[in-house]
């Protein structure tokens, strides 16, 4: 008895007077847990991925799951509604313009309050350009096709971007995209292999014909957003840029076909501009410019904002492209681009492979750029990394502002076919510098076939036909040295 009353003064007192270090856990864990609940988002932050890394796996560095710590999946929302709800008409004919902004609006007030769905059945819905909320997802159901309004009416012209300081066609304002958004978080267009068409033979028409007015409109354009899924869609005839966030941040797009005609004028795949931790990976992509082109402004507009592209990962892109690159580095690239990851690429039938792009007037810097594991066929040039940019915003470019590109790292590159050896050309008072090459074999090409280089240095190794003098010879190699 004596032995129990112990036992429970021993654990009255240890509760009813806890000691400092009892105090200093409880405190510990409650604020770690708080922390916990006060950065939990749909879309995690940014983490190195690799599977080196403690708790990512082999396999989740392979896909968008290593870029962020856990995969973005579509939350479920508070609010599930239809296009049909509001009264939309999926006849391939009736204008939806005001339905779709109508619904948005609507839908808007569930953005503090789990969020809001908007669902796109079967049906073929014409609409203008509309656009997105927060905590918003655009869901197309299998067959559902948004058509892009034919009335450039529908296509409101806007401001240009600050970092461009005018339309990139035209001089003044531009036409926004047929699905815009701005200043937004946490959205996610997805569907079940649903088709978005913007109907831009119209738009291709004023440019070749040079009637048109203002700088073509995108498909798909987010501006200053943060928290954007895009995935399992299909994506037709863009006017101009397909795919552009612009200012954004944590950016995954996935699973996407995105084709146009090979001779559509300037209907880039996607376009990461002034955006940082963006993951691009398993898409199919036609167009009649480059597949993926990474961007951050243009001349002394982009040089006054100093927005730069940094964080951005490329993987397991396939397509064609006839005039232009599989992926390209510019040539707007003003405010600066760094930490580019560009592996497992399939190029087939196009210009160029690879194409670093600049110019005097562009300043800025394309630092830290790897490229692996990469297939072309009959690809014209595999390898281009030039200047040769000289279109300006207007007469305030300054031709002093001269690039840094320093840094670019090329290794496990096979090409068939290709018509020219590796074009590198520097800038004669910005040379390129650090240019590192491994593994590199190209198959195929003419006897007379050499490699172009010019204001350039850096190392090669495993290289087939033999590189330019400017990548022998140079000393230490340990930079190159990457694994």
């Amino acid at each position: 008895m004596d032995g129990e009353k112990t036992m429970v003064s021993a654990i009255m007192g240890t509760s009813t007077r806890p000691t400092w270090a009892f105090l200093l856990l409880l405190f510990t864990v409650v604020a770690v847990f708080c922390l916990q609940i006060t950065t939990n988002t749909i879309f995690p932050t940014l983490v190195v991925s690799g599977s080196d890394k403690p708790g990512v796996s082999e396999e989740d560095a392979r896909s968008c799951i290593g870029f962020f710590r856990r995969l973005p999946k579509p939350p479920r929302r508070e609010a599930v509604m239809s296009i049909v709800d509001f009264g939309g008409v999926g006849d391939g004919v009736t204008s939806n313009t005001e339905i779709f902004r109508r619904a948005i609006r609507y839908m808007e007030r569930f953005g503090d309050k789990g969020g809001s769905q908007l669902n796109v059945p079967r049906g073929r819905w014409v609409t203008g350009s509309f656009n997105l909320t927060s905590n918003f997802t655009l869901f197309l159901e299998e067959g559902a096709v948004i058509l892009g309004s034919q009335d450039s009416k529908e296509w409101p012209v806007i401001e240009p971007l600050p970092s461009y300081g005018r339309g990139r066609e035209r001089l003044g304002g531009r036409h926004i995209s047929l699905i815009h958004g701005d200043g937004l978080t946490n959205v996610v267009i997805t569907g079940q292999n649903g088709t978005i068409d913007g109907q831009g033979k119209m738009w291709w028409d004023l440019w070749w014909n040079r009637t048109l007015v203002h700088t073509r409109g995108h498909l798909l354009e987010l501006m200053n957003s943060h928290n954007v899924l895009i995935s399992n869609l299909t994506f037709l005839n863009s006017p101009f840029w397909t795919i552009h966030p612009v200012y954004c941040s944590n950016v995954v797009i996935k699973g996407m076909t995105i084709l146009a005609p090979l001779n559509a004028p300037n209907t880039d795949g996607i376009d990461p501009d002034s955006s940082t931790n963006v993951c691009i990976e398993d898409c199919y992509i036609e167009s009649g410019d480059d597949l993926v082109a990474v961007k951050s402004g243009w001349d002394q507009y982009g040089i006054n904002m100093a927005r730069p592209s940094s964080n951005i990962i490329v993987r397991r892109i396939s397509g064609t492209t006839p005039t232009c690159s599989g992926v390209g580095i510019g040539s707007e690239m003003s405010g600066g681009i760094s930490n580019v990851t560009l592996e497992d690429l399939h190029i087939r039938d196009s210009a160029a492979g690879v194409r670093i792009k600049t110019d005097h007037g562009r300043g800025g810097y394309i630092i830290n750029i790897t490229l692996s594991n990469i297939t072309m066929e009959r690809v014209k040039i595999p390898i281009r990394f030039s200047r040769g940019a000289n279109d300006h915003p207007d007469e305030g470019w300054d031709p002093k502002a001269v690039p840094m590109v320093k840094g670019i790292f090329v290794r496990n590159v096979v090409s068939l076919n290709s018509t020219k050896a590796p074009v590198l050309e520097g800038i004669e008072d910005a040379p390129f510098e650090g240019v590192c090459m491994k593994n590199v074999t190209l198959l195929g090409l003419a006897s007379y076939a050499t490699w172009h280089c010019e204001f350039v240095s850096g190392f090669s190794d495993g290289v087939f036909p033999m590189s330019c003098p400017q990548l022998r010879n140079n000393g230490s190699s340990s930079w190159c040295s990457y694994s």
